[in-house]
C-alpha cells in the first residue's frame, strides 16, 4: 500500500523574478514534485474592451498596443485589419508590404525577448545580453519610422501614421545582414548547450492532441509537430506572395512538444521572418501610405472576426458594429490568455524548478492575459 502525505501549497509570484509579469502560479506541492499548478491572474486588467466602446475606431488602436506591448505592431495589425473589413477598404500596395515588414521585425524583436528571457529564468545571463542588444536595431529602425520605441500606434485604418525613412531600407538589409551570422552564434553559446539542453529537454511536454484540444496557438502548437500557422492557413494581408517555411518541433534533442522544441521553433521562425522581409524589402512598391484613410469611420451594421499570426500565436478581433462611430462590442481572442490554460497540465509531475523553465517556454505577456 502505497503511503499517502499531505501536500502542501506554495504561491510563487507576483513579485518572484522569473513569473513574467504579475502572475501568481498556486503550486501544490507533493515535496519538491508538483501536483498541480494553477495561476491566478487579474493583476494588470486595464479593462482595454470595455473602453473601445467609448472609444472610436482609431482611437481604439493606441489601447491595442498595450495589450502584448511585445509584440504592439502586430496588435495594431491584427486591429486594422478586422476594421477594414467591416468598412471594405482596399489598402495600398505600399501599405501592405510595409505592414508586413514591420509585423515580421516585431515577431523577431519579440521572440528575441522570449529566448532570452528563457535563458535567463535557467541561469544563463550572457545570451540574454547579447538579444537585448540585437532587439535595439530593430526598435531603433521603429523609432526612425514612427517615433516610438515600444507603444507605436503606427498602423492605422486605411493605412499608416508615416511612410518609411528614406534610410529604412538600406538599414533592414544592414541589419539582415548582421542578424543572420548572430543566430548560429546563439544556437553555439545557448541552444545546443548542455546545461540548457538538460534543464528543457523532455521538460513540459506538450502532446499534440493536448495542445489542440486546449487551444494552444503559435510557437507552442508547432513545437509539437504541427505546421499550423494562419500566415499560410488563412492568409490575410499580402503573406500568401511570399515563400517561407513553417518550422515545427522535431525532438532533436528531447521528446517533441518539450520545452526546448518551443524555444527552437521560435529560433527557426526568426530565420524565416528575414526570409519574408527580404523578399518584401526588394519588391516594395511607391506610393502614398494615406491615400485610403477614410475622414470619417463609421462601419455599416455588421460583426467581423479576423485573425493573424502574432509572435504568441492566434491573435483575434471580434468587433460588433451599430453603425456608430465606436464599436458596439471588441472581443479579442489572446493567444497568451488561451496557452496559459495548458499550464498546470504540462507541470505535473516534474520539480519546482522546472516550473520557471516550463513557463519561460510558452512566453506568456500579462498585458495579453488580462488585456
Amino acid at each position: 500500500m502505497a503511503l499517502k502525505t499531505e501536500t502542501m501549497i506554495l504561491n510563487m509570484g507576483p513579485q518572484h523574478p522569473s513569473t513574467h509579469g504579475v502572475l501568481r502560479l498556486e503550486l501544490e506541492l507533493d515535496g519538491e514534485l508538483i501536483v498541480n499548478v494553477k495561476p491566478h491572474i487579474g493583476y494588470l486588467h486595464r479593462c482595454f474592451e470595455k473602453h473601445a466602446e467609448a472609444m472610436s475606431y482609431p482611437q481604439v488602436i493606441p489601447y491595442t498596443d498595450r495589450m502584448d506591448y511585445l509584440a504592439s505592431m502586430y496588435n495594431n495589425f491584427g486591429y486594422v485589419i478586422a476594421v477594414e473589413k467591416l468598412l471594405g477598404i482596399q489598402v495600398p500596395e505600399r501599405v501592405e508590404y510595409i505592414r508586413v515588414i514591420m509585423g515580421e521585425l516585431q515577431r523577431i524583436a519579440s521572440h528575441l525577448v522570449a529566448i532570452g528571457t528563457n535563458g535567463l529564468d535557467i541561469g544563463a545571463f550572457t545570451p540574454f545580453l547579447y538579444l537585448f542588444r540585437d532587439r535595439e536595431k530593430i526598435l531603433s529602425l521603429f523609432e526612425m519610422t514612427c517615433g516610438a520605441r515600444l507603444l507605436y500606434n503606427y498602423m492605422w485604418v486605411g493605412g499608416l501614421s508615416h511612410d518609411i525613412h528614406p534610410d529604412f531600407v538600406r538599414l533592414t538589409k544592414e541589419f539582415i545582414n548582421y542578424f543572420r551570422p548572430t543566430i548560429t552564434e546563439l544556437n553555439n553559446l545557448l541552444t545546443f548547450n548542455k546545461i540548457f539542453i538538460e534543464r528543457t529537454a523532455n521538460i513540459g511536454v506538450l502532446p499534440l492532441d493536448t495542445a489542440i484540444n486546449y487551444g494552444v496557438t503559435g510557437p507552442s502548437l508547432r513545437g509539437s509537430g504541427l505546421a499550423f500557422d494562419i500566415r499560410k492557413e488563412d492568409t490575410y494581408s499580402i503573406y500568401d506572395r511570399f515563400d517561407f517555411e513553417i518550422p515545427v518541433g522535431q525532438g532533436l534533442v528531447g521528446t517533441v512538444g518539450d520545452s526546448w522544441d518551443r524555444y527552437y521553433v521560435r529560433i527557426l521562425e526568426m530565420e524565416q521572418s528575414l526570409r519574408i522581409i527580404e523578399q518584401a524589402i526588394d519588391q516594395i512598391p511607391d506610393g502614398d501610405v494615406k491615400a485610403a484613410i477614410p475622414k470619417r469611420i463609421k462601419p455599416p451594421k455588421g460583426t467581423v472576426y479576423t485573425r493573424v499570426e502574432n509572435p504568441r500565436g492566434e491573435l483575434g478581433y471580434f468587433i460588433i458594429s451599430d453603425g456608430n462611430l465606436n464599436p458596439f462590442r471588441v472581443k479579442v481572442r489572446a493567444p497568451s490568455f488561451v496557452n496559459l490554460e495548458v499550464f498546470g497540465e504540462l507541470c505535473k509531475g516534474h520539480l519546482v524548478a522546472d516550473v520557471i523553465a516550463i513557463l519561460g517556454s510558452i512566453d506568456i505577456v500579462l498585458g495579453e492575459v488580462d488585456r
